[in-house]
């Protein structure tokens, strides 16, 4: 390339000579322009320099204009929020906040760090407003000696900073780095996860079974034979859902002598009850295998009520068993994909289908919930059962072999998840297990956050009783690291360091910046890992932010319930059934509203007696006096959330003392979020 001979520095140095020359114009459209020297024109001018004042004025006005639709904006979204908040406290009921009971000991110890916090937060702004800021400027330096300390307040805040760097700082700093080293093992290990999961989508490795697999060419007539299956819908108290799950399981394909649906009503409500021995009368007169047991002692729960069903005498005929809970509608072709896989593979005990969800688009929460549940079956579950042959049984839409639940010693009332229960007994008795993502059934997300916070409660307090029951059996096992890697990764150290991390010690090291937490542990690895859990769930991307500020918000119910179950607290064995709406799938309803014309009615009840379709009448008026019936609804007030909720906005308030930009606004959206959720703003709305 040519060399580029620039002389006009030199030239400009050398020859700069005479008078400046002002150009003056009266025209105020032209700018005023003042040349030195014979280069000056061929030089850039200063943009700056050649603005008028009516484009400075313009200017002006546009970033005034701006500015008053920014604080347009955050003042409309402020008097929104206060006037959702006014709402909520106005409908609360007098008994509609929340029973803490025995677990008590967590909101109290909440209580006392925010009145600590909201006392040093006072000294500290006071300290700030006295210009003793020593640790945001450099310049200042702490006094060491008393010709230094201006008064008595000024002595003891030099005590506190002296306090604070010796004894508190070196405690929080161990317990941070023992949190973030479990964060970092935990994040691991749901990078393997989807690392195992692009492995099974790339390979396309799924279970398989042959194309006709009943087929039996000895036997006489179609030349197939059907083992026997025995469907279980245990329910308590499902006035919402009874109809569309029995409705579902009924029209089941599979020879009618070879199938029988065992309904499992623990509901304490006679009304309820009538209910659903009239559905089960109108599945009956249609030619299904279909039997109504009510339990008069109901111990145990769902474990309870299940093992009272496994002993009745008829069931020894059965080799198989499928379990549907209350709000779930398998499709017809269930049990054809499924049992297949049974055949001639001996040591199969369970084969365990996918959940998808009618209502996973209601509210917010329904959302949250679903990214949460698709991560869980479509990597967790599937990883596992592809490479371990090891996954918790999911309580509802799989298939057991029998003789494995016989083996494993059957049902067992100790815990409040008698599903996990189970599968772990029959994994230590060697049974394996299937799971297949592409076999979908039809079921609901809880859309109030009164029912999700209850199920949360008993998904991880029953999971540390478990853990506690079975640690012997598990330690003489030879799969010894393969269940303690489950239990602990998954169901302990999770919810740990996720409340411990994030709502203990980083609002404290506001207050502590001697062990202040490095962004890349509240900020990068967070969001990251926030977006391998919406892999699965792709259409779910714009909720990465209220995910990972929801998914912090949801450890103070799931350290609560681990600490509960870890520790047999009264409230790790308190089961409530999850409230369900009864949606259906707009398919289900077209199929309803056909299948219910005035014809197929009055055919249906052709052999029935006058007096049972005079209760079938009565019935019938019942079930649409109550759908017509509106429901009241209370709204609840959480005190561990709103206590917490204050706690991260004092410090964040404390973090804008000490200039901490990432830190503020982390502490101040999980702050507002947490007051959300504490006021019962999130998830069904009130009516």
């Amino acid at each position: 390339m040519a060399p580029r001979l620039d002389f006009s520095d030199w030239w400009a140095k050398d020859t700069r000579k005479g008078t400046p020359v002002v150009v003056k114009m009266e025209n105020p459209n032209y700018s005023v322009v003042e040349i030195q020297g014979p280069d000056s024109a061929f030089r850039p001018v200063e943009k700056s320099r050649g603005k008028n004042a009516k484009q400075v004025t313009w200017v002006l006005l546009l970033k005034a204009h701006r500015a008053v639709g920014c604080l347009t904006w955050f003042a409309t979204v402020f008097w929104s929020l206060l006037g959702a908040i006014k709402k909520r406290l106005s409908f609360t009921h007098p008994l509609g906040s929340e029973r803490l009971g025995r677990d008590r000991w967590l909101f109290t110890a909440i209580k006392l760090f925010l009145a600590l916090s909201l006392l040093i937060l006072g000294f500290e702004i006071i300290a700030y407003f006295r210009g003793w800021h020593y640790f945001e400027s450099p310049s200042l330096h702490i006094p060491t000696s008393t010709l230094e300390i201006q008064s008595l307040l000024h002595l003891v805040y030099v005590g506190w900073l002296g306090l604070r760097a010796d004894y508190i700082a070196p405690p929080i700093k161990a317990l941070s780095k023992f949190c973030i080293v479990l964060f970092l093992i935990q994040s691991v290990d749901r990078l393997i996860l989807c690392l195992g999961c692009f492995w099974i989508k790339y390979k396309k490795i799924k279970p398989r079974f042959d194309e006709e697999p009943f087929r039996n060419d000895d036997a006489e007539g179609c030349g197939y034979v059907y083992p026997m299956v025995l469907v279980q819908i245990p329910m308590c108290n499902e006035r919402e859902v009874y109809e569309q799950s029995i409705s579902a399981v009924c029209q089941l394909d599979w020879p009618k002598d070879r199938i029988l649906v065992q309904v499992l009503d623990d509901s304490n409500d006679e009304s309820i009850q009538q209910l659903i021995k009239a559905e089960v009368a109108k599945w009956s007169q249609k030619g299904v295998n279909i039997i109504y047991r009510h339990r008069l002692v109901r111990t145990g729960y769902k474990a309870g009520n299940l093992k009272s069903a496994m002993s009745c005498d008829y069931v020894e005929a059965y080799e198989f068993v499928a379990i549907f809970d209350a709000d779930f509608q398998p499709n017809p072709d269930f049990l054809k994909l499924t049992v297949p896989h049974f055949k001639d593979n001996p040591e199969l005990g369970l084969v365990q289908a996918r959940w998808t969800f009618v209502n996973k688009d209601e509210n917010l929460l329904t959302r949250l919930q679903n990214i949460n549940l698709c991560f869980h079956f479509e990597v967790e579950q599937q990883v596992s059962g592809v490479f371990l042959n090891f996954f918790g049984f999911n309580g509802t839409a799989g298939v057991w072999r029998i003789k494995a639940l016989e083996e494993s010693g059957g049902w067992l009332e100790r815990t409040t998840v008698e599903d996990m229960d189970i599968a772990v007994r029959a994994h230590l008795h060697g049974w394996k297990f299937i799971y297949l993502n592409d076999v979908k059934v039809l079921c609901e997300v809880p859309e109030s956050y009164e029912a999700y916070k209850k199920q949360q409660h008993r998904w991880h307090s029953g999971p540390m009783q478990l853990f506690r029951l079975c640690l012997g059996a598990i330690l003489t096992s030879k799969k010894a690291n393969l269940i303690l890697l489950f239990f602990l990764l998954r169901k302990l150290i999770l919810p740990f360091y996720s409340f411990t991390l994030f709502c203990i010690i980083l609002p404290l090291t506001m207050f502590v910046p001697e062990a202040e937490l490095p962004v890349w542990v509240i900020c990068y690895i967070p969001v990251f890992m926030s977006f391998l859990n919406l892999l699965p769930s792709p259409k779910s991307f714009p909720f990465i932010v209220p995910y990972l500020l929801f998914e912090n918000t949801m450890s103070v119910t799931k350290f609560n319930a681990m600490v509960s179950g870890l520790f047999q607290l009264g409230s790790s064995y308190e089961w409530i059934v999850t409230k369900k709406a009864g949606r259906s799938s707009e398919s289900d309803l077209l199929s309803i509203t056909e299948k219910e014309t005035p014809s197929k009615r009055s055919q249906l009840l052709r052999g029935v007696s006058d007096s049972e379709l005079l209760e079938l009448n009565q019935l019938e008026e019942q079930k649409q006096a109550v759908a017509k019936k509106p429901v009241k609804k209370i709204n609840k007030i959480y005190h561990k959330e709103l206590a917490l909720a204050f706690l991260l906005l004092t410090a964040a308030v404390r973090s804008l003392l000490a200039a901490q930009g990432v830190h503020f606004y982390f502490l101040m959206f999980q702050g507002v979020t947490f007051l959300l959720v504490g006021l019962d703003l999130i998830g069904e709305q009130m009516s």
